[in-house]
């Protein structure tokens, strides 16, 4: 079966980095796109990133751009998304999500906290 289970997240102060990783099963990770998205307290989840199966092409949110990058290793079955510059309106749980018809599969979650 389908699992995504996510790492990396933290407390971090504004300015600082992560990294968020993706590790994938199930599935021929290869063949599909990966997204990121993000739900911060009290408000709905929103997508974060999209990349392509074989890596080439991303897309990401317009509040993310030119600091988060996405990326994916077929040959670990990975998928990561670099955070850089932080800021506190980053803070939320952090999903990876695989896109299926009728029901995307998600993972639990990774906790990621920007406070000084």
């Amino acid at each position: 079966q389908v699992q995504l289970v996510e790492s990396g997240g933290g407390l971090v102060q504004p300015g600082a980095s992560l990294r968020l990783s993706c590790a994938a099963s199930g599935f021929t990770f290869k063949n599909n796109i990966m997204r990121w998205y993000r739900q911060a307290p009290g408000k709905e989840r929103e997508w974060v990133a999209t990349i392509s199966s074989a890596g080439d092409s991303t897309n990401d949110a317009d509040s993310v751009k030119g600091r988060f990058t996405i990326s994916r290793d077929n040959a670990k079955n990975m998928v990561y998304l670099q955070m850089n510059s932080l800021k506190p309106e980053d803070t939320g749980v952090y999903y990876c999500n695989l896109p299926r018809f009728p029901s995307d599969y998600w993972g639990q979650g990774t906790q990621v906290t920007v406070s000084s």
